[in-house]
């Protein structure tokens, strides 16, 4: 299963705890009110889990999990970008090599036939 990006669920947990104690504050404020179940909705979606406080709990979990990992990830990421930036690069120049080491074909020149071969277009 994939997983989402832990800068990215620490964001949205970040977006919905703050959210939650506006909402708290000012509960009969449809706007806040609205925000803070897009909010939740939001890291539902990202946590696969199909309530706000159960996503929440599940985002706190996930982040709790190796924190040192994203920066490893990052680094390996990085690694190979430059790995495939640099294998594109080498892709490139040797195939500009290729198409100038390639003989060039000759351009076509279209000749009639012979004045003997040719025929009318009545077929005389």
């Amino acid at each position: 299963m994939l997983l989402p990006a832990k800068a990215e669920v620490a964001r949205q947990l970040r977006r919905y705890r703050a959210w939650e104690r506006v909402m708290l504050a000012a509960p009969n404020d449809r706007t806040v009110r609205t925000t803070f179940e897009d909010s939740g909705y939001t890291l539902c979606v990202l946590m696969g889990k199909r309530c706000a406080r159960e996503a929440a709990d599940a985002a706190e979990r996930y982040l709790r999990t190796n924190q040192v990992a994203p920066v490893q990830e990052q680094n390996q990421v990085t690694c190979l970008q430059e790995q495939q930036v640099t294998c594109l690069q080498e892709q490139q120049v040797t195939c500009l090599q290729e198409q100038n080491e390639r003989p060039r074909p000759a351009t076509a020149v279209r000749r009639r036939p012979p004045a003997a071969e040719r025929r009318s277009p009545a077929g005389r």
